[in-house]
């Protein structure tokens, strides 16, 4: 593995210089937050911005607590429709970084053509490994089986969503590139005008997703269960429905990619009206309602389309960091971007006129969680870059410069079904089941803090030390 020197959409590291005090000090021109100068003029290198890191890792430690986790302690799962728990800020966050990460890569466009062949690609090579992640090849980590019934094949997922939003938004970054303004005009909103081709994209999706959402007549829908060998029929025939049964949201998907290609297992199933367990997951109640027992797409086409707002929050970011010298007013910026951004949400969900859901991606939803990433980075800028308390946060940043290598080694359980490869006698009797068993949920007697501790040191942990050493090696997985 060689070092990157280009864009890796938000689960990439940070170039290795060679040198490791030169490589924590400057800022590197990779793919996804590798910033090379903060403000300062282009022919100088300034600081490192190591929050960039930080943020990226953090995401990935959120997505592998809450997909290991989360069953254990439903809290912080995903919220089973409206609302907006732990779990639900895991992607965001992650187009949130990647919009800030194709700002500081593509500050300088030299030649279009090389630059739009790269977007390509990595596009590509994401959509590779989305599929082959989640498509329904790899059983990791506790079946020992590959392989998917190409009838069955999920063609959406998150690595596929962080494709089509790096595309679009990188696309509209570097074809706008003469229009930019390399010194802002005075005012607070010149750094918006200055971007406007960035804004209108983020306001072209907007509209298409408004407009399908509540406009679009959604007819009834039939599927067919395969663990049950039945057929159920969705009544609907409505339009602007925002509930689990009838939404556009559900319609497009089923209409492009097929009924069968969705995901099988909603987290609307943890819902009162599906499940006796509710909030946990559980057996399905017999009266429960037909549409509980069928499969939606939570990384859908129209709802990854109004992802691209986040991608472009994200992106706004990075303009803010890349013009302003002064950290005050990059934090103006940034923290009056933020909370502007959670009065909208607020009012729009506790009025219910678009509620926060994760799985329709709502608008509310785009607002509430990219105003929590300001915030968040905005914070950790402020004890990191500012104060310069790094070391607290450094096993994010190690996280955070291999992020690709967790994201799929840890929060994918690649690494876990290699070593459950390895069984005696049994495979359910393997070092990753003995571990769980022996040194957690035995010694603790309680299975659900066992498995938090267990998440917390044999994965968050492991791979914080691998990845800090991967560092120290220069070796890091680029796409």
């Amino acid at each position: 593995m060689e070092n990157p020197k280009n864009l890796e959409e938000g689960l990439a590291h940070r170039e290795s210089l060679g040198n490791g005090e030169k490589q924590q000090n400057e800022v590197s021109e990779h793919p996804e937050a590798e910033e090379k100068e903060e403000q300062q003029p282009e022919k100088q290198k300034s600081k490192r911005v190591a929050t960039l890191d930080v943020f990226r890792g953090l995401t990935v430690v959120l997505m592998i607590l809450v997909d290991d986790a989360g069953e254990a302690y439903p809290q912080i799962n995903h919220s089973p429709w409206n609302g907006c728990r732990l779990a639900d800020f895991v992607m965001p966050f992650f187009l949130f970084i990647v919009g800030m990460a194709i700002a500081l890569a593509l500050k300088r466009v030299p030649k279009k053509r090389d630059a739009v062949r790269r977007i390509f690609s990595r596009t590509l090579k994401l959509l590779f490994w989305g599929v082959l992640l989640q498509g329904g090849y790899s059983h990791a980590p506790s079946d020992l089986a590959y392989g998917v019934d190409m009838k069955l094949i999920r063609w959406c997922g998150i690595l596929q969503r962080i494709a089509l939003v790096y595309m679009i938004v990188a696309l509209v970054e570097t074809f706008t590139i003469k229009h930019r303004q390399k010194i802002l005009n005075p005012g607070h909103f010149s750094i918006f005008t200055a971007y406007r081709w960035q804004w209108l994209g983020g306001f072209i999706s907007f509209l298409i997703y408004m407009i399908t959402t509540f406009a679009l007549y959604v007819p009834d829908w039939s599927f067919v269960n395969h663990d049950e060998q039945k057929r159920y029929t969705v009544t609907c025939g409505m339009r602007g429905h925002l509930g689990p049964a009838c939404n556009a949201v559900g319609h497009v998907d089923r209409a492009v990619w097929g009924v069968n290609h969705l995901y099988g297992g909603p987290e609307w199933r943890r819902l009162k009206a599906c499940t006796v367990s509710a909030p946990s997951s559980g057996d399905l109640r017999d009266d429960a309602p037909a549409w509980c027992h069928g499969p939606f797409e939570p990384e859908g086409l129209l709802s990854s389309i109004s992802a691209i707002l986040s991608g472009t929050i994200g992106i706004h970011y990075g303009h803010v960091l890349i013009h302003f010298k002064e950290n005050s007013e990059r934090l103006k910026q940034w923290v009056s971007m933020a909370v502007g951004l959670l009065i909208i949400a607020i009012i729009l969900h506790f009025t219910d006129a678009i509620p926060m859901n994760k799985q329709l991606y709502s608008f509310s939803y785009v607002c509430f969680t990219g105003g929590a990433a300001g915030l968040v980075f905005s914070g950790f800028y402020i004890l990191i870059d500012m104060w310069g308390w790094r070391m607290p946060f450094l096993f994010l940043e190690w996280i955070g410069m291999n992020a690709m290598l967790v994201y799929v080694m840890a929060a994918q359980g690649i690494f876990e079904g290699f070593i459950n490869g390895w069984f005696y006698k049994s495979p359910d009797n393997t070092l990753v089941y003995w571990i769980q068993d022996h040194v957690f949920n035995d010694v603790w007697k309680s299975e659900r803090v066992g498995t938090l501790l267990y998440v917390i040191f044999a994965q968050i942990t492991f791979w914080a030390v691998v990845s800090g050493v991967l560092h120290k090696l220069g070796i890091y997985w680029k796409l």
